[in-house]
């Protein structure tokens, strides 16, 4: 308890918060890391980076459709298009019969004409086709690690919109201490997987599952700890909640959802990939030091319960009985050296 106690305090002082000890122990076992992408591995603040209209379209008429619908989601990538159709003082519709499909999209009536904004797949299953040409350029845009978030009015494909939203500088750095750790790290993503990949590919995150809905998420989790794998889950957006309950230790990103943060047992602060790097490091210091405790606590009694016991007797005749007073002392210095070294914790590196 003195350990734990002492490092639920580091941890704070670092901008970990702990809900629970439990995870301390957890933390130590870890060998697999499950993150998301915007938000976790990304800035979540994307920002609108290219506007691609077909045939019977202006980019403004595009942007100003999308950003119609996208105003009443509260998706990073969303907001992103809203924020840049209000930079070129775009007047948003009035959308009615909106609705959210996680993980898909979004659909809304725009002056009577029903408007999808999503990705590929979320038009294709309506049946609505995208031409060959505008998804070459699309493929193109993924392999540099942009999003692209397809538009089809009235059943007809009208463009899509590519955003870029920015790696934070710690998360390299992150990862490559996670795998000095000894953790293989795998990105569990929404993103068409060419934009997934591309990723991937610069951060060397060793496995990437894309194109996935929050479900999967939660069944990728399930999956890794029945095949014998102690996990970690982090992730910042309300999609991810499920996949952190389920997860051995659920890391919320502090700059994340309110849901996300209540359904983890950690929490970071700062909201980067390294305090994951210092909450591991921290759980193998405390359990480090409880075993060094328990070397203690144990060590006064081994060497005094034989002498107590009269062991010596034999030899040095009964003057070598363990007096009470030296056995009171014993146990105090049991004490004061278990305090002694959780204390440590506070500077130890």
């Amino acid at each position: 308890p003195m350990s734990i106690m002492v490092g639920v305090g580091r941890g704070a002082k670092q901008g970990i918060l702990i809900k629970n000890a439990e995870v301390l122990e957890t933390l130590e076992k870890v060998d697999t890391l499950v993150v998301d992408k915007t938000g976790t591995l990304t800035e979540g603040q994307p920002r609108l980076t290219e506007c691609v209209s077909a045939a019977g379209y202006s980019e403004a008429d595009l942007l100003q459709i999308a950003a119609s619908v996208e105003q009443h989601s509260e998706h990073p990538l969303s907001q992103a298009v809203v924020v840049a159709a209000k930079e070129r003082d775009l007047k948003l519709a009035e959308v009615s019969d909106f609705d959210s499909v996680t993980g898909a999209g979004v659909t809304g009536t725009v002056n009577g004409k029903r408007v999808l904004v999503g990705s590929a797949a979320f038009l294709q299953e309506q049946s609505i086709s995208i031409s060959d040409e505008l998804s070459s350029q699309a493929d193109q845009l993924r392999e540099q690690g942009q999003g692209v978030i397809f538009v089809a009015v009235a059943k007809e494909f009208a463009g899509f919109l590519s955003v870029t939203d920015p790696i934070k500088e710690s998360t390299a750095e992150a990862i490559r201490k996670l795998h000095e750790l000894g953790l293989s790290i795998v990105m569990v993503t929404g993103d068409n997987e060419k934009t997934a990949r591309a990723v991937a590919k610069s951060l060397n995150i060793d496995d990437v599952e894309a194109g996935v809905k929050p479900q999967d998420k939660y069944e990728k989790i399930k999956a890794l700890r029945q095949a014998g794998h102690k996990v970690a889950m982090a992730g910042d957006g309300i999609n991810d909640a499920p996949a952190l309950a389920e997860a051995d230790v659920g890391i919320a990103m502090g700059t994340g959802t309110d849901v996300a943060i209540e359904s983890a047992e950690v929490t970071l602060v700062k909201g980067d990939l390294r305090g994951v790097v210092d909450a591991i490091h921290l759980s193998r210091l405390v359990m480090k030091n409880i075993h060094q405790n328990l070397l203690f606590a144990f060590g006064y009694n081994a060497l005094g319960i034989p002498i107590a016991a009269g062991i010596l007797v034999p030899f040095l005749g009964m003057h070598a009985l363990l007096s009470p007073m030296i056995a009171a002392a014993a146990m105090s210095f049991s004490s004061i050296s278990v305090i002694s070294n959780a204390l440590r914790l506070r500077s130890q590196s």
